[in-house]
């Protein structure tokens, strides 16, 4: 089954099948063999040696306590028509850390000019690399990020005007 996720800014192809009494979740063509437990309405995954605990309800996903801000998209929608009914951001943008990492480059500076969904900053969180995308078009009005640092949960990395 594939299903597309929307993260901070940046749309998903996430490919889960079952095999072996686990699942292989590929994440943008990167595989990754996960265990799951359910206890309690928590689930307990084993990505490698690391476990994560995750709780989805109705609002809001967690993961080690962190809430993400995620949708998962219907996968009846095309990536075109989800992305064009998208209404573009006004004002400032901030580009937040979507949970605790530690910055592997920065792809932008102060003043250059950016498209939507252009790359601005790659953070390393739970063992992926993850780029942080542009929402909307502007122009880089700070950078906060610096290359090998690391970061919390919701910290500001980039803002655009």
């Amino acid at each position: 089954m594939t299903l597309y996720v929307d993260a901070y800014g940046r749309r998903y192809a996430v490919e889960v099948t079952r095999r072996d009494g686990a699942f292989l979740v590929s994440v943008d063509g990167r595989q990754r063999k996960v265990d799951v437990k359910e206890t309690g309405g928590v689930l307990s995954l084993l990505i490698g040696a690391k476990s994560h605990e995750v709780t989805v309800t109705d609002r809001a996903v967690h993961v080690d306590g962190i809430p993400l801000e995620v949708a998962i998209v219907s996968p009846r929608r095309t990536w075109g028509r989800a992305r064009a009914s998208q209404p573009p951001a006004d004002g400032p943008q901030e580009i937040k850390a979507p949970m605790p990492g530690k910055i592997v480059r920065v792809l932008v500076k102060a003043g250059d000019r950016v498209e939507s969904r252009q790359g601005l900053v790659v953070v390393e969180a739970m063992k992926m690399e993850n780029e942080l995308r542009a929402k909307a078009a502007g122009t880089v009005a700070e950078v906060r990020a610096t290359e090998g640092s690391t970061v919390e949960a919701g910290a500001i990395l980039v803002i655009l005007e």
